[in-house]
């Protein structure tokens, strides 16, 4: 049933006044500042209809005889409204409601007569000054303007019966200065009782700072700021608490006609309503913006900071810190980059609004003043005032931080990953120098950030027998390892290997031994032995300090600065070097050439070696160059040079390595392999139409060591030369027949494919066993996977003796299936990776801005936005810096991550 209401019961009307905040009567506590605000009721003033909004009185007269309104002019029933709230929240017993905060002022000013003396601040707004300065001209009022934030500096210029009025800010526009409200009024009140303390509260607003309850005699805003907060309304308030001063007051609006329209008095106390939810947001912002500046070594003008001279006095008077700051670069020129720079921080005066604003107050709001009194009241040129709005902080941040870096103020530190302020003077030097680095082909490498990957690799068939000569077949994994190089540019050479032993080193870059080595020429190839002088001065130099137990970390960075030292000594690039992997390391996937891959690349491009194409222009709108917009962007003999390097990083690491691991890390999908020097074809070859396979790789987890058991194979095969032959054509014809089935899968049939895999599968493992390089863990992994209800075919990949085993899953295998093995192989202590094979190889995050997500950057702690990567030959905003989020994201979020920052070039 419909609930009705009785219309012909009277009803009941409660008078509830709106509680004074201070009424010690009240048997509930009174009600905070923020509530208030938006209780705009007038218990004296009901409206006859009941309305939840004040009701606009848009009336210039009201009928009637010795009524309380006549004529707008001298009353209006909104304005009334509006200055009974305002006293409300103001501490006040009258307020009174003018068309600006100058006209309140003006209205103030009026009380004074010829021969008066004014004490003002010497850090005041500029319209301020410019109304004191003309009534000193045309009133004959004496004006002194003093330190204010100094009580003895006031103390001196109050006399007992010429000083009439002492007029203080605080905070000071727009240097932010303190003055102690409490303690001034007080001075004044005991040395020129007749005096009135006269405070221009529109920094702070009635929501933060309520001077009349500090000794304040009058207080004015200009509510055109917060108290509106919209910027669009033009309008000043005045509150006191002595009658004696509202008569004069009301006398003077009446009189000249100033006072607020209906309009403008509704659309003031409907901002009014918002104005704790809008002050509580700007001010934190602002904090943070304070704090960002500060931090970067700016000279910050912000009472909300440890360091702030007036911080103590602040907070014993005020509820809060505001939404205005301002900051000194040491650089006028500088300044007015920074300010043009900007875009979503608007150019203009005034503040208060829920948009942020900048400018410069010396060129704009404080312009009337004179330059040599601007100057001696310590008012710097080069000052930039920010009035923060509700925006989204870290928008604001980012807007500020994007226009530092582009006029030069800023720059990045690559020791600690982060910005720092350019020395005042240097900025423009700074620029100029960084634009000269771009365009030049010597120094070029040196500023860049370079992101590469490259893939893991499973041994289908052929290993250890592609040792001696027989056909390696190989494909590229979904696990990556990635490398990114970022600029130090101190004169030193860092690594950090997160995925062997956390390795991280550093080194002085003059003092690695370049004498032990002969250059190598620009396009001069390695000869095919290692540089064992230069391999013996590496371990007796740089990595002297590491011991047995960091063989693997030693390994790696002998590798990495064997290939520094021998590409890079024209340009000596001073780098770090990050390397993560998604891939286990020691399981037999190609971890060390995956590794060896990023290494070789990374410095292959930092030694311009390896050059990316620029993008050229599009033939017309609509005809775009594909070969930038494909996934083969990386060209063949880049290619090939990085597969050259990557093989002698792993000759480093292994010895004797078969190039099969490399191979497939630089050009990734699936291949052939045969090396050189067994009378027959040899290189490596594509294999065309290879379609994608399911595969379960397994770590056993147990350590091996590679180099043993290829020699372990060696020493069979010269002992048992017939039998260790047999196996090895054996192997060689299980790797003809999988390569004719994997290139002709389409016609082949996807099923009789997987059928055929499977066999081999089991076969070429059986060889492998003979050879003596499986381990009782592999075997435990095999029996796992072929029991029922499973009946999988498996093999060790790899080098053996441990590592990893290789399972192919059928594409019928059941979800369920899948979860239930790998809770079974998990239990048994083993780390299964569900993956595919066959993928892209060796990438490079593309430089080029068309090319990068820029939504994909994140923010971390003491870095607001990150770096941007300086620009490559022909390009510019190359994108953000990664190299925090790259050594923070976890590696179930480390592939999708980097692969969401923009387009990959791969080979």
């Amino acid at each position: 049933m419909s609930p009705t209401i009785d219309t012909k019961t009277p009803a009941v009307h409660h008078d509830l006044p709106t509680p004074d905040p201070e009424s010690p009567t009240r048997t509930r506590q009174p009600y905070k500042l923020s509530t208030l605000c938006v209780a705009v009721e007038n218990p004296s003033m009901k409206d006859q209809y009941g309305s939840s909004s004040v009701p606009i009185y848009q009336s210039a007269t009201f009928k009637g005889v010795g009524n309380e309104y006549d004529y707008s002019r001298s009353g209006n029933p909104t304005r009334s409204h509006l200055e009974h709230h305002i006293a409300k929240i103001s501490s006040a017993a009258r307020a009174f409601a003018v068309s600006s905060g100058m006209a309140a002022l003006d209205v103030i000013l009026r009380l004074l007569r010829p021969g008066d003396e004014i004490i003002a601040g010497d850090d005041l707004y500029g319209g301020t000054n410019r109304l004191l300065t003309f009534i000193r001209t045309h009133v004959g009022v004496t004006v002194h303007h003093v330190d204010t934030t100094d009580p003895n500096a006031v103390i001196p210029f109050i006399h007992p019966t010429k000083t009439a009025m002492v007029l203080l800010e605080s905070p000071t526009n727009p240097l932010l200065k303190i003055a102690d409200l409490a303690l001034i009024s007080k001075e004044v009140k005991e040395r020129a009782p007749n005096a009135i303390v006269v405070v221009d509260n529109t920094m702070m607003s009635p929501y933060l700072q309520r001077p009349l309850e500090h000794g304040a005699d009058i207080v004015y805003d200009s509510a055109t700021k917060y108290l509106s907060g919209h910027h669009d309304l033009m309008a000043g308030m005045i509150t006191c608490n002595r009658d004696d001063l509202a008569k004069q007051i009301a006398f003077t609006i009446n009189s000249v006609g100033n006072a607020l329209t209906p309009i403008d008095c509704f659309l003031l106390l409907r901002g009014v309503k918002t104005m704790a939810v809008r002050m509580d947001r700007q001010q934190a912002t602002s904090q943070l913006v304070a704090t960002y500046l500060h931090s970067l070594g700016f000279k910050v003008h912000y009472p909300g900071l440890p360091d702030h001279p007036g911080r103590e006095i602040h907070q014993r008077i005020s509820d809060g810190n505001g939404a205005v700051l301002s900051f000194e670069t040491g650089d006028k020129e500088l300044s007015e980059k920074i300010v043009g720079s900007t875009r979503l921080w608007g150019i203009s005066v005034s503040f208060g609004c829920v948009n942020s604003l900048i400018s410069m107050p010396c060129v704009m709001s404080h312009a009337s003043i004179d330059p040599a009194i601007r100057a001696a009241r310590g008012l710097p040129e080069d000052l930039i005032r920010l009035c923060v709005g509700i925006e989204d902080s870290s928008d604001l941040l980012d807007d500020l931080e994007h226009a530092l870096v582009d006029a030069g103020a800023i720059a990045l530190s690559a020791q600690q990953n982060k910005y720092v302020r350019v020395p005042p003077g240097h900025a423009a030097l700074n620029k100029a120098v960084e634009q000269l680095a771009i365009g030049s082909s010597n120094s070029r490498g040196v500023e860049h950030e370079w992101f590469v990957s490259a893939p893991g690799k499973v041994i289908l068939f052929g290993e250890h027998a592609v040792v001696h000569g027989v056909t390696a077949i190989a494909a590229s994994v979904d696990l990556r390892c990635y490398g990114l190089t970022t600029p130090r540019n101190d004169g030193k050479l860092s690594a950090h290997f997160n995925d062997i032993n956390d390795f991280q080193a550093e080194w002085d870059i003059e003092s690695l031994p370049w004498g032990a080595s002969a250059p190598l020429g620009h396009h001069e190839r390695h000869p095919e032995d290692l540089d064992q002088q230069l391999i013996e001065a590496i371990h007796a130099g740089p990595l002297r300090e590491l011991g047995p137990d960091k063989d693997q970390a030693r390994n790696a960075a002998l590798a990495f600065l064997y290939m520094y030292i021998k590409l890079t000594s024209a340009e000596r690039p001073s780098v770090h070097f990050d390397v993560r992997a998604t891939l286990p390391v020691g399981a037999g996937l190609g971890s060390s050439a995956s590794f060896s891959t990023c290494a070789a690349t990374a410095l292959l491009l930092l030694s311009h070696r390896v050059t990316l194409p620029s993008i050229p222009p599009p033939i017309s709108a609509e005809h775009l160059h594909l070969s930038h917009h494909g996934r083969h962007a990386l060209e063949k003999h880049n290619a090939e040079e990085a597969n050259h390097w990557a093989f002698i990083a792993e000759k480093i690491l292994h010895g004797n390595p078969s190039g099969v691991d490399n191979s497939v890390a630089v050009f990734g999908g699936a291949l052939t392999y045969n090396r050189p020097g067994f009378g027959k074809p040899s290189g490596m070859e594509s294999i065309q139409g290879f379609g994608s396979l399911r595969f379960l790789l397994t770590n056993s987890k147990v350590p091996r060591d590679t180099k043993k058991l290829v020699a372990g194979v060696g020493l069979m095969k010269q002992e048992q030369p017939e039998v260790v032959g047999s196996i090895l054509d054996s192997i060689e014809n299980i790797s003809a027949q999988a390569k004719r089935s994997l290139a002709d899968s389409t016609e082949f049939g996807r099923e009789n494919l997987l059928r055929d895999l499977s066999v081999m599968i089991s076969e070429n493992h059986k060889h492998l066993v003979s050879l003596g390089v499986s381990h009782p863990s592999l075997e435990v992994i095999r029996e796992k996977t072929a029991a029922p209800p499973y009946n999988l075919s498996t093999k060790l990949t790899g080098a053996g003796g441990g590592g990893c085993a290789v399972t192919l899953i059928p594409d019928d295998f059941s979800d369920t299936s899948m979860k239930d093995l790998l809770s079974e192989l998990t239990e048994c202590g083993f780390d299964p990776y569900f993956t595919s094979v066959g993928g892209s190889g060796l990438g490079i995050l593309s430089p080029y801005p068309e090319h990068r997500n820029t939504s994909a950057k994140d923010i971390h702690p003491g870095q607001v936005t990150p770096p941007e990567t300086p620009d490559e030959a022909n390009t510019t905003d190359p994108g953000d810096s990664i190299k925090a989020s790259f050594e923070t994201k976890s590696l179930s979020e480390l592939t999708g991550w980097a692969q969401n920052l923009g387009k990959w070039l791969y080979v």
